[in-house]
């Protein structure tokens, strides 16, 4: 299927200020990039882009005193399919794991796996090791946390998102992912699209998500602890150890949001994008 995605980022700055932005969609993604969801900027300036330590796709600019609008907007062709699912996915011993995925094992900045250890084995330890005690993970986190955008605080940690049981998509990511590493497992934190392709209808308007990935029977798999049921047309941006590695914007200075809107719909057969 063909789905068109692309978002318009509007911010006020009262001095130039520094800013990076993670908004294109994956490098894993670009072949399948009909058109590509290029970062344009209004009023126009220079855009360096570069590639972070994970890989992902980065743009930095200098935005002037006054509004600036960001935005992207691109054709995507996609297979269709839903996230893979393998229910006999093992759990591979820490020693025999390879060396560039330990690191996504260490706690990290909203991720304090370390703190959250005695609690992840009293609950999962006697789940089945592998794609099962994932997903008691997810279903737990699922039904813990109360999602409401009310909630949304950007220094709310997996263990203040485990204590206070409010957030929104990245807290359940956090306290999963963190879960998941006490528990031996590698996981990576994602954001991109997550489309609602194929519901019955939109839930909320559409905003960038969090997932997970992780590291079982030598692949990584994608779990939601947000949403928790089968999704398609899921569009990968960027991955990290937490949202600390992978902001949508990151400012060097004092910016206000004066507009928001993400997109990601499926195109018709024979239907030319907007």
């Amino acid at each position: 299927m063909r789905i068109r995605l692309g978002c318009r980022i509007s911010f006020e700055v009262a001095a130039p200020t520094p800013m990076i932005f993670l908004l294109n969609v994956h490098y894993s993604r670009a072949s399948d990039l009909e058109r590509p969801d290029l970062l344009r900027t209004d009023p126009a300036v220079p855009i360096e882009a570069y590639r972070d330590v994970f890989g992902n796709w980065c743009s930095r600019i200098v935005a002037p005193p006054g509004q600036m609008t960001v935005s992207t907007d691109g054709t995507l062709l996609d297979a269709g399919l839903s996230d893979p699912v393998g229910l006999d996915a093992p759990q591979i011993p820490v020693e025999q794991l390879p060396g560039e995925d330990l690191g996504f094992l260490l706690p990290s900045r909203y991720c304090e796996s370390d703190v959250l250890s005695e609690f992840a084995w009293d609950r999962f330890g006697q789940t089945p090791p592998g794609w099962a005690r994932v997903q008691a993970v997810c279903d737990f986190v699922h039904g813990h946390i109360r999602f409401g955008y009310e909630h949304s605080r950007p220094t709310r940690t997996a263990v203040e998102a485990l204590n206070e049981g409010v957030g929104v998509c990245r807290d359940f990511t956090h306290l999963a992912v963190a879960l998941c590493r006490a528990l031996n497992i590698p996981t990576r934190y994602c954001t991109g699209y997550v489309s609602d392709i194929g519901l019955p209808e939109q839930i909320r308007p559409m905003d960038f998500a969090a997932w997970m990935e992780v590291y079982l029977g030598g692949q990584w798999w994608t779990f939601d602890p947000r949403n928790n049921d089968t999704r398609f047309g899921r569009v990968l941006v960027a991955r990290g150890c937490d949202a600390a590695d992978v902001p949508m914007v990151h400012s060097f200075g004092r910016h206000d949001l004066t507009g928001f809107e993400v997109w990601i719909d499926q195109i018709d057969e024979g239907a030319e994008p907007g």
